[in-house]
């Protein structure tokens, strides 16, 4: 062979190599839809926000769809970070599902196929039944995972209850399950299990934090359940789940009304550390959508941190250096001297107001039963003072603040804006997001 021609050959193989890597790496890729913008990663100095959902079920648990077709839709709908919170389980080991049936599961497997390819699908036939196999997390992790981009966290809901009440409580950066334990009522139940968690994270050498899910789930976890358990530092302020009531009623207070009163009794009786105000989807549902349904993409955490890894997501939560929110976006929070402020990122035609809010060291912290129609004290959280979480100060700016004058408690921040959520989780819900309480 002359040497013109080996030249030639060489070069049609190194061709046909490289076409024949780039169609395995394309299949391997899922295929669908142009992914929308993620919101850019903003920061202060080296840090970035990093948008992420902490509370999310797959087939795993209670959910209705694969665990990768879910982060998959985080991914692609603008998310930097995920964590799957199954039921009392970390998806680990063998695990199959129908493959048919009822629907929505042959829509399931319709998309998952379609995204994925058949040759991802995992089949047996089994009774005259058809399984599909679900993948642990550490076989498509690094499907999706794209450093400085999207990170998958490991993570559990221990979902426990004392008498009729539900206890729920995620864990985030777990090594292992986390089997829940019994206490002698709500307030030790979730006290025992959040030390399981910061005893693993101890013994495992890595950071991990845990928080109280939905506290008017079933009506389980009053204020007063979650003010002397020390080991609470977060807890869910908003929930996505539409039957979590988060707004309360009027006999059980609001979620946001147990945030201030945990804030204000902590502080200003009990010397205890403020707790951290989450926002989370509880996701769910992945086929139907709209007002009822459990739904992704209601609520999330803004976190401030230099790196994209679980370890930085963390100890940025631990520092309280995140938001919550449910549409609203914020530049910037800081605290500059005795001022809090907060940059809001507007957007065409719609409006934001923000409202300090905050518990003066002088407001009455005593409280009464909230009693029922027979006279008899009603197992609720119990009636506090209007000085309890009052709005200090409002601003219709796009850079409000707030001088804290040394008399309060706390100081924390709500922004309303004038846009609809898209997909609420109650009919006339407008897109918010709440700052972290900061101390005088």
């Amino acid at each position: 062979m002359s040497p013109t021609l080996r030249s030639v050959c060489a070069a049609l193989l190194t061709v046909g190599v490289f076409s024949a890597a780039v169609a395995v790496q394309n299949a391997a890729k899922p295929t669908s839809e142009p992914p929308r913008e993620p919101i850019p990663a903003v920061g202060n100095g080296t840090a970035k926000w990093w948008k992420g959902n902490l509370h999310t079920h797959s087939l795993w648990s209670d959910g209705d769809d694969f665990p990768e077709m879910i982060a998959d839709w985080y991914k692609r709908n603008g998310y930097h970070f995920l964590a799957l919170t199954e039921h009392n389980v970390l998806a680990e080991g063998d695990k199959w599902v129908a493959g048919d049936g009822k629907e929505p599961r042959p829509a399931a497997m319709r998309k998952y196929e379609n995204r994925f390819g058949r040759a991802w699908v995992q089949r047996k036939e089994q009774d005259g039944k058809t399984l599909v196999r679900l993948k642990p997390q550490a076989e498509y992790r690094g499907l999706l995972e794209e450093p400085g981009k999207f990170q998958m966290i490991p993570a559990e809901e221990i979902t426990h209850r004392y008498a009729k009440a539900p206890v729920h409580m995620n864990a985030i950066n777990l090594r292992d399950v986390v089997k829940p334990i019994d206490g002698g009522n709500v307030a030790e139940t979730i006290e025992v299990n959040v030390r399981q968690v910061a005893e693993q994270s101890r013994k495992a050498g890595r950071p991990m934090i845990a928080f109280v899910n939905h506290p008017n789930f079933g009506w389980g976890v009053r204020a007063e359940d979650m003010l002397l358990t020390e080991s609470v530092k977060f807890f869910e302020v908003f929930n996505g789940h539409p039957g979590v009531r988060n707004y309360g009623d009027p006999t059980h207070a609001s979620v946001e009304r147990m945030w201030d009163i945990l804030l204000a009794l902590r502080l200003g009786k009990h010397g205890l550390p403020v707790v951290y105000g989450l926002a989370t989807d509880d996701s769910h549902r992945y086929h139907q959508w709209g007002v009822g349904q459990v739904n992704p993409g209601r609520g999330w955490v803004m976190v401030r941190a230099p790196h994209l890894t679980a370890e930085a997501l963390v100890a940025a939560l631990e520092a309280g250096d995140f938001y919550g929110s449910t549409g609203v976006v914020l530049d910037d929070i800081r605290r500059d001297g005795d001022f809090l402020r907060v940059s809001i990122r507007s957007e065409p035609w719609v409006t934001y107001r923000t409202e300090f809010i905050a518990t003066m060291k002088s407001a009455k912290l005593d409280s009464e039963p909230r009693l029922g129609d027979d006279g008899k004290e009603l197992p609720v959280t119990r009636v506090y003072s209007d000085e309890v979480g009052q709005v200090v100060a409002h601003s219709t700016d796009l850079r409000p603040s707030y001088k804290l004058t040394g008399k309060e408690l706390y100081v924390r921040a709500k922004v309303t804006s004038s846009k609809p959520h898209p997909n609420p989780y109650a009919a006339g819900d407008m897109e918010v997001a709440w700052t972290q309480p900061v101390r005088p």
